[in-house]
């Protein structure tokens, strides 16, 4: 009896051939590009994650007072034809975390995060300095 042939054995050899070269190269993971910016009163950290809501994001400060930010999104589409079969499936899975240390000048408590056309903000205001009074001479009368 001859073994029964596979005939989407081609598929993954094939493909990676095409795919997995030096001009398309095939990644399992990327990490989301960061900006961190900064202004008089605050910094502000952008994070792309296009596709992703606010229910895919963790954000918090731990006991040393540094910003965790965690991402993870599973994505399983589910194809409703069954007069169809998969040549090739691939489930979307992403994980990611990063920790940012703060200055000193960060006033943790007010810090904030939105996401907003596929980009979380994260707020971080910077404290609000005393004034100090300035030297002046004091005339003798």
């Amino acid at each position: 009896m001859l073994p029964v042939m596979n005939r989407n054995l081609w598929m993954p050899e094939e493909f990676n051939d095409f795919f997995d070269t030096d001009f398309m190269p095939r990644v399992s993971a990327t990490a989301p590009a960061i900006n961190v910016k900064e202004s008089e009163k605050d910094y502000t950290v952008e994070l792309a994650a296009p596709g992703l809501t606010k229910d895919d994001f963790n954000v918090n400060i731990d006991n040393d007072g540094n910003l965790h930010i965690k991402i993870e999104n599973k994505s399983n589409k589910k194809d409703e034809d069954k007069k169809s079969h998969y040549l090739r499936r691939e489930f979307s899975y992403s994980k990611y975390e990063q920790t940012l240390l703060l200055p000193d000048d960060v006033e943790k408590d007010k810090i904030a995060a939105s996401v907003n056309h596929g980009v979380l903000t994260v707020e971080l205001p910077k404290l609000v300095k005393a004034e100090e009074k300035a030297a002046r001479q004091i005339e003798i009368k």
